[in-house]
């Protein structure tokens, strides 16, 4: 049933698209439906950008495959035909008059709209690059995305993925040169990695480069994966493997030593940059945009601090009652919860074999969880979410853990990616918390919820907002302590709090360190001081807002949003409120901005409740 749904969704998309250019042609340059508009538009975008494509997933390897041997052009050239896209999409979709559509037409409008209008509103800082802030960073430049993409995203299940892998790693050299001539651009316009983040890139590019090329995690992992491919005999897989290296020795490393010395190069400009961008052209409004992209609503720097600085207060008294009836009073509650991070008791060996336990009590947390969903939720995730550990090339820059949405052709299941660099930076007391959001009842349901959708278009199938992502994520944390996961098990409670601590963190030192002035280490200390995070974990936190500015405040303000409208809800309905109708209104309409779900929520109780 399963298999045949994926075909049959497949088949269906591929006709859609089709009929779309087809009516597109036809019907004086309008398509028939603002579905077939949307699809056509989606599938244009995933041309244009072909890892997106592999990572959406939908025709890897199949008839249809003429993306998965490419990758994305870099530049400013990109950046503008984007903004030309963007143009024209909105032009087409304003075609339409939104109030001679269905309610489900007029969600998918409001979306078109809101995107498009969002990355054109960016066009006034000409100096951004097509990768967006900075193409390169030790956590979200390009040039350690594309290397983790390749490792984990792109399937090697047949002969023609296989050689497509090899023709990506040949062409990776030429991307990861085009990097450095807009990081090159971008310093003559005044854009400069502040130090820190210039350091660590370093550093990642080395570890990268470390290994002999054959040894490179880039060659091995294709190497296995080829093992379980269909059609490959032992010589293609030699002749194969041979050209991976080749195309290492020849490209990826030559280009990787380019950009390094390019990083030194700056090095003294580096230097002199301060943490935020308020250091940047324009860099108040720059910020100030992100957060309203990242928010999905119009509050400013100000209100977010403040709103920050209330959470910090409220959470740290709940974390100071909790450690008080355990028998633990003395010290700041910073000071308490560090001492619990380095006990013994709550630490795996930093061993291979320490690993391994880490990994099986993840799942084993999975697992518990995900028997208790059905009291909660109508829909369910087809099947069953695996943990695998963080490449090892890519632990040092990379988030404590991570979920990567399945492709939707089946090929790749969705999977929660833990980092295992070193087992002394999660205390198993930590270990649920993280779990429930990364996985389940969190990124893992409203992303096999959307993938699953039917009667929308593609883009509605795809996580596009990273406050209502990351807010419900933060919610179904929550949840997860309110139907029980946590009885008995007041440590792990403390884990939950101190994370939620760090979300509320976030809004301090995030709107801190970009518009108020903030040095990197105010933002360290303070973030120390709140959470009992070890200060290594704190630095790439830090550096991680430094990095993608906004990003970290979505969390907490797209979970008080969904707080906020479940118990108006509630006081409204009544009796009649039902958390499984609830869950449905959130996540059966598929990522929408904040506005909408409000939105949503009172045509939901205006109807009252029921099913969505």
């Amino acid at each position: 049933m399963k298999k045949a749904w994926r075909i049959a969704g497949w088949t269906a998309l591929a006709l859609a698209v089709v009929v779309g250019f087809a009516a597109y042609k036809i019907v004086w340059g309008k398509p028939f439906t603002l579905n077939l508009l949307a699809n056509r538009q989606m599938i244009e975008t995933l041309v244009r950008n072909p890892e997106l494509f592999t990572q959406v997933g939908i025709a890897d390897g199949t008839i249809f495959d003429h993306h998965s041997g490419k990758l994305a052009a870099v530049g400013v050239a990109k950046r503008d035909d984007d903004y030309a896209l963007a143009e024209r999409f909105l032009k087409e979709v304003h075609e339409f008059d939104r109030a001679k559509l269905d309610r489900q037409e007029q969600i998918t409008y409001d979306i078109l709209v809101d995107l498009e209008e969002t990355g054109l509103s960016y066009k006034p800082f000409d100096w951004l690059s097509s990768e967006g802030l900075y193409p390169i960073s030790p956590m979200f430049g390009t040039e350690v995305q594309l290397a983790s993409f390749l490792q984990s995203s792109h399937v090697v299940k047949n002969e023609k993925t296989a050689r497509n892998y090899v023709k990506r790693l040949e062409a990776m050299g030429g991307k990861l040169d085009a990097l450095t001539a807009e990081m090159q651009r971008q310093a003559k316009a005044g854009v400069v990695l502040p130090i820190s983040l210039l350091e660590k890139s370093e550093a990642v590019i080395a570890d990268t480069v470390r290994p002999k090329p054959e040894e490179n995690a880039l060659v091995t992992s294709f190497v296995t994966r080829m093992k379980s491919a269909k059609g490959l005999d032992d010589p293609l897989k030699a002749e194969l493997e041979r050209a991976a290296v080749a195309a290492l020795t020849t490209g990826v490393y030559p280009a990787y030593a380019r950009m390094s010395a390019a990083l030194e190069a700056l090095r003294p400009e580096a230097a002199l940059q301060s943490a935020g961008v308020g250091r940047l052209p324009d860099g108040a409004a720059y910020y100030a945009r992100a957060l309203r992209e990242m928010t999905t609503t119009d509050y400013s720097p100000d209100k977010i601090h403040e709103l920050g600085l209330a959470e910090v207060a409220r959470i740290d008294s709940e974390m100071d009652a909790l450690l008080r009836s355990q028998g633990m009073t003395a010290g700041s509650v910073a000071e308490r919860v560090q001492a619990l991070a380095k006990d013994p008791r709550f630490l795996y060996p930093n061993t291979d074999d320490g690993r391994k336990q880490a990994l099986a009590r993840y799942q084993q947390i999975l697992d518990e969880v995900s028997a208790r969903m059905p009291e909660y939720f109508r829909t369910l995730p087809p099947t069953r979410l695996t943990v695998e550990r963080v490449p090892v090339s890519a632990e040092k820059g990379s988030a404590g853990a991570y979920y990567q949405p399945g492709a939707m052709d089946g090929s790749r299941p969705g999977t929660y990616f833990a980092n295992l660099r070193d087992t002394n930076e999660i205390p198993m007391w930590s270990m649920k918390s993280v779990t429930y959001h990364e996985g389940i009842p969190d990124h893992h349901f409203q992303i096999s919820t959307a993938q699953n959708l039917k009667g929308v278009p593609l883009i509605r199938q795809q996580t596009l907002y990273s406050a209502y992502a990351e807010g419900w994520a933060l919610y179904a944390e929550r949840l997860a302590a309110e139907i029980g996961m946590y009885q008995g098990d007041p440590w792990g409670d403390l884990g939950r709090l101190r994370d939620e601590m760090l979300r509320a963190v976030r809004l301090v030192a995030d709107t801190g360190l970009h518009a108020k002035g903030w040095t990197r280490e105010q933002a360290i200390a303070f973030e120390v001081s709140h959470t009992g995070m070890p200060e290594t974990e704190v630095v790439t936190e830090v550096e991680r807002y430094m990095s993608l500015p906004g990003q970290a405040c979505a969390y907490k303000v797209g979970q008080l949003k969904i707080l906020e409208l479940r118990d108006r809800a509630k006081l409204a309905l009544g009796d009649k409120f039902k958390l499984k109708d609830f869950h449905a209104v959130v996540l059966e309409n598929g990522a929408v901005p904040l506005t909408l779900l409000d939105k949503l929520v009172d045509e939901w109780i205006a109807r009252g409740g029921g099913s969505a």
